[in-house]
C-alpha cells in the first residue's frame, strides 16, 4: 500500500505486492509472493476490523494522550481474549 511507502525509510521491513508491468504478466514466482503476502494481511485486516468494534478506535480520539496507550493495550487484550475463546 502508498500509504505504508515513507516507513521503508524509518527502518521498518515491508512486504508490498508486486505490480503487473505493462503488457507483461507476472511470473509464478511474483504470483506466490503475492498470495503470501494476501494470506498475512487478511489475518491482519481480519483484526484491524475487530479493534475498530470499539467506537475509541474507530473515531476521532478525544481524550488525553497520556491515557491512550493503556487504552488500546486493553482493547487489544480483549480482541485477544476473543479470539482464544
Amino acid at each position: 500500500d502508498l500509504g505504508y511507502y515513507g516507513l521503508e525509510q524509518d527502518g521498518f521491513k515491508l512486504l508490498m505486492p508486486i505490480k503487473k508491468k505493462k503488457n507483461l504478466p507476472l511470473f509464478d514466482v511474483e504470483k506466490k509472493y503475492n498470495k503470501m503476502i494476501g494470506k498475512i494481511r487478511v489475518v491482519i485486516e481480519h483484526i484491524n476490523s475487530q479493534l475498530k468494534t470499539f467506537r475509541i478506535l474507530s473515531e476521532r480520539y478525544r481524550n488525553r494522550r497520556k491515557r491512550f496507550g493503556l487504552r488500546i493495550n486493553l482493547i487489544a487484550a480483549l480482541v485477544n481474549r476473543m479470539n482464544l475463546q
